[in-house]
Protein backbone atom coordinates (compact mmCIF):
# COMPACT_ATOMS: atom_id res chain seq x y z
CA UNK A 1 0.00 0.00 0.00
CA UNK A 2 1.26 3.51 -0.83
CA UNK A 3 0.74 6.65 1.19
CA UNK A 4 -2.12 7.79 -1.45
CA UNK A 5 -4.21 4.05 -1.49
CA UNK A 6 -3.10 3.53 -5.09
CA UNK A 7 -0.96 -0.27 -5.61
CA UNK A 8 2.91 0.16 -5.64
CA UNK A 9 5.00 0.76 -8.59
CA UNK A 10 7.54 -2.22 -8.33
CA UNK A 11 10.11 -0.06 -9.93
CA UNK A 12 9.61 2.72 -7.59
CA UNK A 13 10.38 0.33 -4.63
CA UNK A 14 13.49 0.07 -5.17
CA UNK A 15 15.15 1.53 -2.04
CA UNK A 16 18.58 3.55 -1.19
CA UNK A 17 20.61 -0.06 -0.98
CA UNK A 18 19.79 -1.07 -4.27
CA UNK A 19 20.34 2.37 -6.15
CA UNK A 20 22.50 5.01 -4.31
CA UNK A 21 25.61 5.71 -5.18
CA UNK A 22 26.46 7.04 -1.63
CA UNK A 23 24.32 5.41 0.89
CA UNK A 24 24.21 6.48 4.89
CA UNK A 25 23.42 3.67 7.34
CA UNK A 26 21.63 3.77 10.51
CA UNK A 27 21.96 1.04 12.66
CA UNK A 28 19.94 1.12 16.22
CA UNK A 29 21.33 -0.06 19.45
CA UNK A 30 18.59 -2.97 19.25
CA UNK A 31 20.09 -4.43 16.35
CA UNK A 32 23.77 -4.14 17.50
CA UNK A 33 23.26 -4.67 21.18
CA UNK A 34 21.27 -6.96 23.17
CA UNK A 35 19.31 -6.78 25.75
CA UNK A 36 22.01 -7.68 28.08
CA UNK A 37 24.49 -5.40 26.66
CA UNK A 38 26.47 -8.04 25.07
CA UNK A 39 27.69 -7.41 20.96
CA UNK A 40 25.71 -9.40 18.81
CA UNK A 41 28.56 -10.70 16.61
CA UNK A 42 27.08 -13.02 14.30
CA UNK A 43 24.76 -10.24 13.04
CA UNK A 44 27.74 -7.39 13.15
CA UNK A 45 29.96 -9.79 10.44
CA UNK A 46 27.08 -9.90 8.24
CA UNK A 47 26.20 -6.34 8.09
CA UNK A 48 30.52 -5.68 7.97
CA UNK A 49 30.37 -8.62 4.97
CA UNK A 50 27.54 -6.93 3.44
CA UNK A 51 28.71 -3.11 3.16
CA UNK A 52 32.31 -4.98 1.72
CA UNK A 53 29.70 -6.33 -1.16
CA UNK A 54 28.29 -2.43 -1.30
CA UNK A 55 31.98 -1.10 -1.70
CA UNK A 56 32.92 -3.52 -4.27
CA UNK A 57 30.26 -2.93 -6.42
CA UNK A 58 31.26 0.78 -6.22
CA UNK A 59 28.92 2.02 -3.58
CA UNK A 60 30.29 4.34 -1.00
CA UNK A 61 28.62 3.55 2.74
CA UNK A 62 28.97 5.36 5.96
CA UNK A 63 27.77 4.10 8.95
CA UNK A 64 25.30 5.97 11.96
CA UNK A 65 25.86 3.44 14.61
CA UNK A 66 23.90 3.58 18.09
CA UNK A 67 24.50 1.53 20.84
CA UNK A 68 27.71 2.96 22.85
CA UNK A 69 25.40 4.25 25.69
CA UNK A 70 24.11 0.37 25.83
CA UNK A 71 27.77 -1.10 25.52
CA UNK A 72 28.94 1.52 28.30
CA UNK A 73 25.79 0.56 30.54
CA UNK A 74 26.40 -2.85 30.89
CA UNK A 75 30.50 -2.06 31.88
CA UNK A 76 29.54 0.45 34.27
CA UNK A 77 26.47 -1.79 35.53
CA UNK A 78 24.09 1.21 35.17
CA UNK A 79 20.62 1.09 35.31
CA UNK A 80 17.81 1.54 32.94
CA UNK A 81 20.64 1.09 30.24
CA UNK A 82 22.54 4.07 31.06
CA UNK A 83 19.62 6.39 30.83
CA UNK A 84 18.13 6.50 34.33
CA UNK A 85 20.09 10.58 34.19
CA UNK A 86 21.44 12.68 31.35
CA UNK A 87 24.74 12.47 33.83
CA UNK A 88 24.95 8.17 33.24
CA UNK A 89 23.92 8.61 30.04
CA UNK A 90 27.10 10.77 29.45
CA UNK A 91 29.20 8.08 31.35
CA UNK A 92 28.35 5.06 29.33
CA UNK A 93 28.63 6.77 26.15
CA UNK A 94 32.13 7.77 27.10
CA UNK A 95 32.69 4.09 28.20
CA UNK A 96 30.84 2.64 25.42
CA UNK A 97 32.23 5.11 22.61
CA UNK A 98 35.28 3.22 22.60
CA UNK A 99 34.06 -0.13 22.35
CA UNK A 100 31.88 0.74 19.72
CA UNK A 101 34.77 1.77 17.68
CA UNK A 102 36.91 -1.19 18.49
CA UNK A 103 34.06 -3.71 17.41
CA UNK A 104 33.13 -1.85 14.09
CA UNK A 105 36.89 -1.36 13.45
CA UNK A 106 37.88 -5.07 13.82
CA UNK A 107 34.33 -6.56 12.41
CA UNK A 108 35.22 -4.11 9.14
CA UNK A 109 38.81 -5.35 8.72
CA UNK A 110 37.53 -9.03 9.20
CA UNK A 111 35.83 -7.94 6.02
CA UNK A 112 39.10 -6.37 4.13
CA UNK A 113 37.87 -2.57 4.72
CA UNK A 114 38.92 0.33 6.98
CA UNK A 115 36.87 1.79 9.33
CA UNK A 116 36.71 5.71 10.36
CA UNK A 117 35.22 7.60 13.44
CA UNK A 118 33.51 10.94 13.34
CA UNK A 119 31.77 11.89 16.68
CA UNK A 120 29.53 14.92 16.39
CA UNK A 121 27.76 17.71 18.05
CA UNK A 122 24.33 19.25 17.22
CA UNK A 123 26.40 22.86 16.49
CA UNK A 124 29.49 20.71 14.09
CA UNK A 125 26.06 20.48 11.63
CA UNK A 126 24.29 24.13 12.79
CA UNK A 127 27.37 26.37 12.52
CA UNK A 128 28.20 26.67 8.80
CA UNK A 129 31.95 26.19 8.81
CA UNK A 130 31.82 23.34 11.16
CA UNK A 131 29.04 21.76 9.00
CA UNK A 132 31.71 22.34 5.90
CA UNK A 133 34.88 21.10 7.73
CA UNK A 134 32.39 17.97 8.64
CA UNK A 135 31.45 17.31 5.04
CA UNK A 136 35.04 17.92 3.88
CA UNK A 137 36.16 15.36 5.97
CA UNK A 138 33.28 12.89 5.07
CA UNK A 139 33.78 13.44 1.24
CA UNK A 140 37.94 12.49 1.36
CA UNK A 141 37.25 9.57 3.31
CA UNK A 142 34.08 7.85 1.05
CA UNK A 143 36.27 9.27 -1.82
CA UNK A 144 39.64 6.72 -0.23
CA UNK A 145 37.25 3.86 0.33
CA UNK A 146 37.14 3.91 4.31
CA UNK A 147 33.59 3.43 6.02
CA UNK A 148 33.04 6.53 8.43
CA UNK A 149 31.63 5.52 11.41
CA UNK A 150 29.40 7.98 12.75
CA UNK A 151 27.70 8.85 16.06
CA UNK A 152 26.71 11.71 18.46
CA UNK A 153 29.15 12.15 20.67
CA UNK A 154 27.04 11.88 23.65
CA UNK A 155 29.30 12.16 26.19
CA UNK A 156 29.41 15.80 26.12
CA UNK A 157 26.02 16.64 24.66
CA UNK A 158 23.82 18.00 27.22
CA UNK A 159 19.79 17.70 27.14
CA UNK A 160 19.41 20.95 25.70
CA UNK A 161 21.69 20.83 22.53
CA UNK A 162 21.62 17.27 20.66
CA UNK A 163 20.09 15.50 18.03
CA UNK A 164 18.49 14.00 20.67
CA UNK A 165 18.51 10.39 17.86
CA UNK A 166 20.37 9.36 15.34
CA UNK A 167 17.45 8.93 12.44
CA UNK A 168 17.75 13.04 12.73
CA UNK A 169 22.18 12.42 12.53
CA UNK A 170 21.80 10.19 9.78
CA UNK A 171 19.76 13.06 7.81
CA UNK A 172 21.88 15.55 8.75
CA UNK A 173 24.97 13.70 7.86
CA UNK A 174 23.44 12.45 4.26
CA UNK A 175 23.24 16.47 3.36
CA UNK A 176 26.78 17.01 4.50
CA UNK A 177 27.82 13.96 2.64
CA UNK A 178 25.94 14.59 -0.64
CA UNK A 179 24.48 10.96 -0.37
CA UNK A 180 21.73 9.86 -2.60
CA UNK A 181 19.88 7.48 0.03
CA UNK A 182 19.47 6.93 3.35
CA UNK A 183 18.82 3.77 5.15
CA UNK A 184 17.38 3.18 8.49
CA UNK A 185 17.52 -0.13 10.34
CA UNK A 186 15.86 -0.92 13.29
CA UNK A 187 13.47 -2.94 15.09
CA UNK A 188 10.29 -2.21 12.96
CA UNK A 189 9.88 -2.79 8.96
CA UNK A 190 8.95 0.43 8.07
CA UNK A 191 5.49 2.69 8.44
CA UNK A 192 2.02 1.35 9.23
CA UNK A 193 -0.92 3.44 9.52
CA UNK A 194 -1.49 3.02 13.01
CA UNK A 195 0.68 0.96 15.99
CA UNK A 196 1.69 -2.28 14.04
CA UNK A 197 0.89 -3.92 16.84
CA UNK A 198 -2.88 -3.38 16.66
CA UNK A 199 -5.29 -4.82 14.71
CA UNK A 200 -5.85 -4.62 10.95
CA UNK A 201 -2.52 -2.40 10.67
CA UNK A 202 -1.28 -1.65 7.40
CA UNK A 203 2.11 -1.36 6.50
CA UNK A 204 2.85 1.81 3.93
CA UNK A 205 4.92 1.12 1.44
CA UNK A 206 5.94 4.64 -0.19
CA UNK A 207 5.17 7.66 0.96
CA UNK A 208 5.52 10.63 -1.23
CA UNK A 209 4.30 13.50 0.67
CA UNK A 210 4.72 14.06 4.59
CA UNK A 211 1.29 15.54 5.79
CA UNK A 212 -0.32 15.72 8.72
CA UNK A 213 -1.80 12.62 8.25
CA UNK A 214 1.29 11.00 7.98
CA UNK A 215 2.42 12.59 11.38
CA UNK A 216 -0.04 10.82 13.00
CA UNK A 217 0.79 7.74 12.09
CA UNK A 218 3.73 8.37 13.99
CA UNK A 219 4.33 6.21 17.20
CA UNK A 220 6.95 7.84 19.72
CA UNK A 221 8.18 5.31 20.99
CA UNK A 222 11.53 2.68 20.61
CA UNK A 223 9.76 -0.88 20.33
CA UNK A 224 13.14 -2.46 21.83
CA UNK A 225 13.60 0.40 24.81
CA UNK A 226 17.16 0.90 23.88
CA UNK A 227 16.90 3.17 21.39
CA UNK A 228 16.33 6.79 21.76
CA UNK A 229 14.41 7.42 18.40
CA UNK A 230 10.59 6.12 17.06
CA UNK A 231 8.65 6.60 14.12
CA UNK A 232 8.14 9.97 15.01
CA UNK A 233 12.07 10.37 14.79
CA UNK A 234 12.08 8.78 11.39
CA UNK A 235 9.24 10.82 10.05
CA UNK A 236 11.44 13.91 10.98
CA UNK A 237 14.68 12.55 9.57
CA UNK A 238 12.66 11.63 6.22
CA UNK A 239 11.52 15.61 5.92
CA UNK A 240 15.03 16.90 6.25
CA UNK A 241 16.35 13.98 3.73
CA UNK A 242 13.76 14.62 1.65
CA UNK A 243 14.50 18.37 1.43
CA UNK A 244 18.18 17.51 0.30
CA UNK A 245 16.78 15.58 -2.17
CA UNK A 246 17.76 12.36 -0.73
CA UNK A 247 15.10 9.40 -0.71
CA UNK A 248 15.06 7.75 2.85
CA UNK A 249 13.59 4.13 3.50
CA UNK A 250 13.07 2.04 6.74
CA UNK A 251 13.51 -1.74 7.36
CA UNK A 252 13.64 -3.63 9.96
CA UNK A 253 17.40 -5.13 10.82
CA UNK A 254 16.41 -7.97 12.19
CA UNK A 255 15.12 -10.37 9.78
CA UNK A 256 17.18 -11.13 6.60
CA UNK A 257 20.24 -9.14 4.92
CA UNK A 258 19.22 -5.73 4.05
CA UNK A 259 22.06 -4.51 2.56
CA UNK A 260 22.19 -7.70 -0.14
CA UNK A 261 18.34 -8.92 0.29
CA UNK A 262 15.19 -6.21 -0.84
CA UNK A 263 13.54 -6.94 2.39
CA UNK A 264 10.29 -5.29 3.27
CA UNK A 265 10.30 -1.13 3.99
CA UNK A 266 8.78 1.94 3.38
CA UNK A 267 10.42 4.59 1.12
CA UNK A 268 9.95 8.28 1.65
CA UNK A 269 10.05 9.84 -1.38
CA UNK A 270 12.75 13.32 -1.51
CA UNK A 271 10.08 15.90 -1.30
CA UNK A 272 12.62 18.69 -3.72
CA UNK A 273 15.17 18.17 -5.92
CA UNK A 274 18.45 18.59 -5.27
CA UNK A 275 19.42 22.25 -4.43
CA UNK A 276 22.92 24.20 -3.84
CA UNK A 277 24.48 23.00 -0.52
CA UNK A 278 24.27 25.83 1.30
CA UNK A 279 20.18 25.51 0.96
CA UNK A 280 20.15 22.22 1.70
CA UNK A 281 22.19 23.20 5.27
CA UNK A 282 19.33 25.73 5.90
CA UNK A 283 16.91 23.40 5.07
CA UNK A 284 18.03 20.90 7.61
CA UNK A 285 18.73 23.26 10.58
CA UNK A 286 16.92 21.77 13.54
CA UNK A 287 17.29 24.88 15.49
CA UNK A 288 16.21 28.22 14.62
CA UNK A 289 17.05 31.60 16.14
CA UNK A 290 13.35 33.34 15.25
CA UNK A 291 9.85 33.34 13.31
CA UNK A 292 8.97 35.84 10.63
CA UNK A 293 4.87 36.19 9.65
CA UNK A 294 3.76 37.22 6.66
CA UNK A 295 1.14 38.53 4.81
CA UNK A 296 -0.29 36.13 1.98
CA UNK A 297 1.47 38.30 -0.91
CA UNK A 298 4.52 37.30 0.52
CA UNK A 299 3.68 33.89 0.75
CA UNK A 300 3.08 33.86 -3.09
CA UNK A 301 6.26 36.01 -4.35
CA UNK A 302 8.50 33.50 -1.96
CA UNK A 303 6.80 30.82 -4.09
CA UNK A 304 7.45 32.39 -6.94
CA UNK A 305 11.63 33.16 -5.96
CA UNK A 306 11.22 36.71 -4.81
CA UNK A 307 13.44 37.61 -1.52
CA UNK A 308 11.30 38.54 1.95
CA UNK A 309 10.28 42.30 1.90
CA UNK A 310 9.58 43.98 5.01
CA UNK A 311 6.74 45.00 3.54
CA UNK A 312 5.31 41.66 3.44
CA UNK A 313 6.38 41.15 6.93
CA UNK A 314 3.56 41.19 9.84
CA UNK A 315 5.32 40.60 12.78
CA UNK A 316 8.14 38.41 14.43
CA UNK A 317 9.59 36.77 16.97
CA UNK A 318 13.35 35.71 18.89
CA UNK A 319 16.04 37.49 19.29
CA UNK A 320 17.43 36.65 16.67
CA UNK A 321 20.85 38.53 14.80
CA UNK A 322 21.90 39.55 11.76
CA UNK A 323 23.07 35.91 10.09
CA UNK A 324 21.05 34.00 12.29
CA UNK A 325 18.35 30.97 10.74
CA UNK A 326 14.72 31.99 11.21
CA UNK A 327 11.56 30.55 9.95
CA UNK A 328 9.42 32.44 8.05
CA UNK A 329 5.36 31.55 8.49
CA UNK A 330 2.07 32.38 7.54
CA UNK A 331 -1.34 33.56 8.78
CA UNK A 332 -2.39 30.04 9.31
CA UNK A 333 0.78 29.22 11.24
CA UNK A 334 2.26 27.23 8.36
CA UNK A 335 6.08 27.29 7.90
CA UNK A 336 7.38 28.07 4.39
CA UNK A 337 10.65 29.16 4.09
CA UNK A 338 13.72 29.22 6.01
CA UNK A 339 16.74 31.27 5.56
CA UNK A 340 19.32 33.97 6.90
CA UNK A 341 18.00 37.30 8.65
CA UNK A 342 19.72 40.35 7.46
CA UNK A 343 18.69 42.23 9.95
CA UNK A 344 19.01 41.58 13.88
CA UNK A 345 15.46 41.48 15.41
CA UNK A 346 15.32 44.90 16.59
CA UNK A 347 15.84 46.68 13.37
CA UNK A 348 13.69 44.21 11.40
CA UNK A 349 10.85 44.92 13.89
CA UNK A 350 10.91 48.65 12.96
CA UNK A 351 10.68 48.12 9.35
CA UNK A 352 8.02 45.44 9.42
CA UNK A 353 5.15 46.58 6.80
CA UNK A 354 7.48 49.40 5.61
CA UNK A 355 8.43 49.91 2.07
CA UNK A 356 11.68 49.95 0.78
CA UNK A 357 11.91 53.97 0.09
CA UNK A 358 11.03 54.97 3.95
CA UNK A 359 13.64 52.51 5.60
CA UNK A 360 16.56 54.80 5.55
CA UNK A 361 14.79 57.45 7.59
CA UNK A 362 13.50 55.04 10.05
CA UNK A 363 17.00 53.32 10.40
CA UNK A 364 19.04 55.89 10.08
CA UNK A 365 21.58 54.02 7.59
CA UNK A 366 21.03 52.54 4.23
CA UNK A 367 18.67 49.90 4.29
CA UNK A 368 19.59 46.17 3.12
CA UNK A 369 17.36 44.40 0.22
CA UNK A 370 15.30 42.49 2.03
CA UNK A 371 14.60 41.06 5.09
CA UNK A 372 16.16 37.50 3.61
CA UNK A 373 17.63 37.47 0.13
CA UNK A 374 16.17 34.70 -1.78
CA UNK A 375 19.78 33.77 -2.52
CA UNK A 376 19.58 33.01 1.41
CA UNK A 377 16.17 31.10 1.23
CA UNK A 378 15.00 28.11 0.70
CA UNK A 379 11.50 26.91 0.57
CA UNK A 380 9.89 24.07 3.00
Amino acid sequence: MTATGRPSDPQAMLFPPTTSRRLIVKIGSALLVDGDGSVRADWLADMARDIAARVAAGQQVAVVSSGAIALGARRLALPKGGRASLEDAQAAAAVGQIALSQIWAQSLADAGLTAAQILLILDDLENRRRYLNAAATLERLLSMGAVPIINENDSVATSEIRFGDNDRLAARVGQAARADGILLLSDVDGLYDRNPAEPGAQHIARIERIDARIRAMADGGSASGMGSGGMASKIAAAEIAGHAGIDLAIASGGAGRPLRDAVRHSIFAAAHRRTRARKNWLAGRLVVRGHIYVDAGAARALVKGSSLLAVGVTGLEGRFQRGDVVDVITADKQIIARGLAEYDAGDALRIIGIASEAQGAILGYAPRSAIIHRDHLVLL
